[in-house]
């Protein structure tokens, strides 16, 4: 009657439901530390740069610091380089509108913003659907070895406790490991999401920002600013 001798004993149905529900646990854990290691990277780059972006540092300098010796720009770096990078590339230009600038400009943060935010929920989308299937399927491998546990009562002249429970036993094992397999990937999924989401206005909010400032900058004429 232990854990592992009714596991044993269980129909090929409930053992295969057992091991699927298994695998998504061990793959859920797998997502969870990695989002875990990503949030927190992504969280540390936004407050390092914030703090370099507003202490007064020329925008230039600050967009060779983030891309020289070929490193990559991330989170909120990204959508900097990306706008300050179309808006010199526009400048260039002297026959470009500053409309259509601060239009190329925005359009570049933008698909930056989005190609961040996509890497902030990536693979979340999997612990949700962990978290919603998970106890349906144990209950599936729960109904599915009790129906075979009183088929195979009907075989016998006289059914007693020490004959229905062991049955009962290993089917409900089933619902526990969906249950063990779906709570911690919930409150992931929320912990997760929520993170996310702060992590992504945060960046939207930057984007307006530094939009404006670009705006102040490309509407300076030689009389003034406008």
């Amino acid at each position: 009657m232990s854990i592992w001798g009714l596991i044993a004993s269980a129909s090929i149905v409930v053992q295969l439901v057992m091991l699927t529900l298994l695998t998504a646990s061990i793959f859920s854990w797998v997502i969870i530390f990695q989002r875990v290691r990503v949030l927190k990277q992504a969280k540390r780059i936004r407050t390092e740069f914030e703090d370099q972006f507003w202490s007064g540092i020329d925008l230039s300098q600050l967009y060779r610091k983030l891309t020289q010796d070929g490193r990559i720009a991330e989170g909120m770096e990204n959508i900097f380089t990306s706008g300050i990078k179309e808006f010199t590339r526009l400048r260039q230009n002297q026959n470009v509108d500053p409309d259509a600038v601060m239009d190329g400009v925005q359009r570049a943060m933008r698909v930056a913003l989005y190609k961040e935010e996509e890497k902030l929920d990536q693979h979340l989308p999997f612990l949700a659907t962990v978290g919603s299937t998970s106890p349906y399927v144990g209950l599936f491998g729960t109904v599915w070895g009790i129906m075979h546990s009183f088929i195979g009562l009907a075989e016998v002249q006289q059914a007693t406790l020490a004959t229905v429970a062991p049955g009962i036993a290993e089917a409900l094992i089933a619902t526990a490991i969906g249950l063990a397999a779906a709570i911690p990937a919930v409150i992931a999924y929320n912990r997760f999401s929520a993170s996310s989401e702060s992590l992504g206005a945060s960046y939207e909010n930057f984007a307006d920002e530094f939009t404006s400032i670009l705006h102040r900058k490309v509407h300076v004429k030689e009389g003034g600013a406008v």
